[in-house]
């Protein structure tokens, strides 16, 4: 199995890098394991609370009511639809 490694870096003054590293050994890790990890753990919250969606009790009851309830277009769309209906029926 072929893995291909990528690099990051970035510039920190002395005193973060120094924060850093203490925390690593706190947690027994290597600076960059622990800085891998700490990264990909925001990436991974930054990503979730872009994409996923919390709703209330009461939105989750309105939702699913919507869900449940029949399709009802609108005048707009009922007349987008019938037009889209004529031109497949040629």
């Amino acid at each position: 199995m072929t893995t291909t490694t990528a690099r990051l870096d970035l510039r920190l003054d002395s005193r973060d890098k120094d924060r850093i590293a203490k925390a690593a050994a706190l947690r027994g890790m290597a600076v960059s394991a622990f800085v891998r990890d700490a990264v990909l753990r925001e990436a991974d919250t930054t990503i979730a609370a872009d994409t996923v969606v919390t709703l209330s009790e009461q939105e989750s009851r309105r939702f699913l009511a919507a869900l449940d309830a029949p399709f009802s277009p609108n005048d707009r769309l009922q007349k987008a639809m019938d037009a889209a209906a004529k031109l497949t029926q040629r």
